[in-house]
């Protein structure tokens, strides 16, 4: 009798923050095929003979998507109920949709679960909202590390920095001087806003800001590292003052 399958977003890091069938889904699981980025609190959670560890790293170790593609297969022929967990959303530069054609190719079935992206969460929890009625109308989530074996990047920056909105970045810290050089070569000011949320959730957590035009050297300097989040755009600037209350509350 074939499996199923379920992918499922983990959400930003911290466990309060996973959805409950994430959680129930994750206890009731024979296999639990994981990235890296739903972090240590959650994936601690995971007994050890049940986990897979399929993920990736920039710079570092990375499993072939290949792989984990054929590993829900063969799992789900075996009968195995697979969870494929991912940080934020599956469907949010997470692959999820290449894995779910995948498995409706091989007669799989299989479920999405929804998670909290943190694309949005990773912002917020800095104190920077996505969107704000002073500030920017609308949104726009990029990736900072597409296909490398495309031939030229699909990312428009040019129209991107003629938005007026936001402008957040996942998977770009590597990128971080190669698109900044960009928006601000299309016309977007050098003064704009920009925060780098690394973490975001996690114990851990850090966020470093900057403008266009200095953000590459405060990475530097501050350290940051993926996983870490871009945000470009007037409501990066908000931050400081929101930050300044809490601080005055505590």
């Amino acid at each position: 009798m074939t499996g199923f399958v379920y992918l499922v977003g983990s959400g930003p890091g911290d466990p309060d923050l996973m959805t409950v069938k994430a959680r129930r889904l994750l206890d009731e699981a024979d296999v639990v095929l994981h990235d890296k980025l739903p972090g240590p609190e959650i994936l601690g959670t995971i007994d050890e003979e049940r986990r897979e560890d399929v993920g990736k790293r920039a710079g570092g170790e990375w499993t072939p998507q290949e792989y984990t593609n054929r590993r829900l297969v063969e799992l789900a022929e075996a009968g195995k109920t697979v969870v494929r967990l991912k940080g934020g959303d599956p469907f949010v530069f997470g692959r999820g949709g290449e894995e779910a054609e995948h498995l409706a190719a091989h007669d799989i079935p299989f479920e999405y679960v929804p998670g909290v992206t943190s694309a949005i969460a990773g912002p917020g929890v800095a104190g920077i909202p996505v969107t704000h009625r002073d500030h920017a109308s609308s949104v726009s989530f990029v990736t900072g590390h597409e296909d490398p074996t495309k031939d030229e990047s699909a990312v428009d920056w040019e129209a991107l920095a003629a938005t007026g909105g936001t402008l957040v970045v996942l998977m770009g810290v590597g990128k971080l001087p190669d698109y900044t050089a960009a928006l601000c070569e299309a016309g977007m000011d050098p003064g704009t806003p920009v925060a780098l949320v690394e973490r975001a959730t996690w114990p851990d957590m850090q966020v470093a800001t900057g403008t266009l035009d200095t953000i590459v050297d405060v990475r530097d300097e501050d350290g940051i590292e993926p996983p870490a989040i871009t945000v470009i755009g007037d409501v990066a600037g908000t931050r400081e003052r929101v930050v300044e209350f809490l601080r005055t509350r505590t």
